[in-house]
């Protein structure tokens, strides 16, 4: 009895003082709410840090992502036409919120799409004769690298714990790492020798996995390792173990006071000696300097698979287990300026490696970025101005046209005229969205 008293006393006590925070200045409250968020949008604490050339390549990314996914949807059609109305179903996806008309977005890009009204006054729309083009070089250039694309895939069940991932992850890296619009349903059974797709081990799995049907020695070395020997492959006998390359590093011009008060730990860091993406990682034990320079390791690892030598921060996240990546994997990424590069414009963020571009320009293009170069050179289409050299000229057509960035839902598959959509982790933007110089440094402290 006396006990329960006491509890109710402490309870009252409680109460009473929280009633007491009614009484403060609302003002006061919402500071101190404000000191534990974000102050300011993200966007606006980090422009002056950005890399102006890499932010080009994320704009003209996210107008070309649109486009593309237009392209998929018609290209699932019968006679490669759809309603107006019945696109306006991807509206989410395309990043068009209402009022803005979908057919006003379609009129931006004449020499891609044509928009024409039936008998009953129903608006269509469909591929010109160079979009039809386009789309059948695409096909034919994702045919032709087929095999290294399987190879890609391959590597990254290789990297994997448990030599298998979900097919619904996978999708995520489907565009990034050229595999056709058919890789769930006919793609991955094309390369039995390589992986097969088993269901789900779980009731609460609800996908399902392409496992690794057989361990190749020679594609268990990692890009570096292959530009530093000079070789395709590794020999048939290999087997990966720990590592001592070096990782090839650009820093922003923002960052001299880093580097000139950080340069020994940067040399320290490069130095360390790292277990290959390809090794068994299961003794390591995470928040050590091992365990963070192998997800490294991982992280450039899988970025080098890319055509882009890009991807979206959220699809890495979505492989932490996996791959045995850190929790705070967007403060590693951010940590290590030098090897990556993180473009924090609009709601979904961007990786670069640093290393794999020369100003706005990939060093080494894969011939689906040619391809890709090709269509952005017909999106928006003006005559007064034809080409977009600029941010600010791909910001203007982007707000002018209404390329608006609530939601970057690239992650999408279009298949038998049905989107899937793959599931976002997006609970780290408040936390680790950003780093200031500051930060950064605190980071190297650790």
């Amino acid at each position: 009895m006396l006990n329960l008293i006491g509890r109710r006393r402490c309870l009252s006590a409680e109460l009473n003082s929280s009633n007491v925070l009614l009484f403060l200045d609302s003002s006061a409250i919402m500071q101190w709410h404000r000191s534990m968020t974000t102050s300011k949008r993200v966007q606006d604490r980090s422009k002056k840090k950005r890399v102006h050339d890499l932010e080009i390549v994320t704009e003209k990314h996210k107008i070309l992502s649109k486009v593309l996914l237009i392209f998929e949807v018609l290209k699932q059609e019968p006679q490669q036409i759809i309603s107006i109305r019945e696109l306006d179903d991807y509206r989410r996806q395309l990043n068009l919120p209402k009022p803005h008309k979908i057919s006003a977005f379609l009129r931006k890009s004449p020499k891609l799409f044509e928009l024409y009204k039936d008998d009953r006054g129903i608006l269509w729309c469909g591929l010109t004769k160079e979009a039809e083009d386009l789309v059948r070089e695409e096909e034919a250039i994702i045919e032709q690298h087929s095999d290294k694309a399987a190879e890609l895939v391959t590597r990254m069940l290789m990297m994997s714990v448990d030599k298998r991932l979900a097919l619904d992850k996978i999708v995520h890296f489907r565009r990034d790492l050229g595999l056709p619009m058919d890789f769930r349903n006919h793609w991955v059974r094309r390369f039995p020798d390589h992986f097969r797709v088993v269901q789900p081990f779980k009731p609460y799995d609800e996908s399902e996995f392409l496992e690794l049907a057989n361990w190749k020695s020679s594609w268990a070395m990692t890009e570096l390792e292959r530009k530093a020997l000079g070789v395709m492959h590794a020999p048939d006998d290999h087997i990966p173990g720990p590592l001592s390359l070096s990782f090839p590093m650009k820093f922003p011009p923002d960052y001299k006071q880093v580097l000139s008060r950080y340069k020994g730990k940067i040399e320290d860091f490069q130095k360390r000696e790292y277990l290959s993406p390809y090794a068994d990682a299961s003794e390591l034990k995470a928040g050590t300097l091992e365990f963070n320079k192998r997800a490294v390791a991982v992280m450039h690892e899988l970025l080098s698979f890319t055509v882009g030598k890009r991807l979206v921060t959220d699809y890495l996240t979505h492989f932490r287990k996996e791959f045995v990546m850190p929790q705070k994997l967007m403060r590693l990424l951010l940590k290590h300026f030098g090897i990556f590069y993180v473009s924090e414009r609009g709601k979904r963020f961007h990786v670069y490696i640093n290393s794999a571009y020369e100003g706005s320009e990939l060093i080494e293009k894969h011939p689906l970025i040619v391809w890709r170069e090709k269509v952005l050179s017909f999106v928006g289409y003006r005559k007064k101005k034809e080409t977009m050299d600029t941010l600010t000229d791909l910001q203007e057509y982007e707000d002018d046209d209404m390329f608006e960035s609530v939601s970057e839902d690239e992650n999408v598959q279009v298949e038998n005229n049905k989107l899937t959509m793959g599931s976002l982790e997006g609970d780290f933007l408040e936390n680790e969205s950003e780093m200031e110089i500051d930060e950064v440094c605190s980071a190297y402290r650790e």
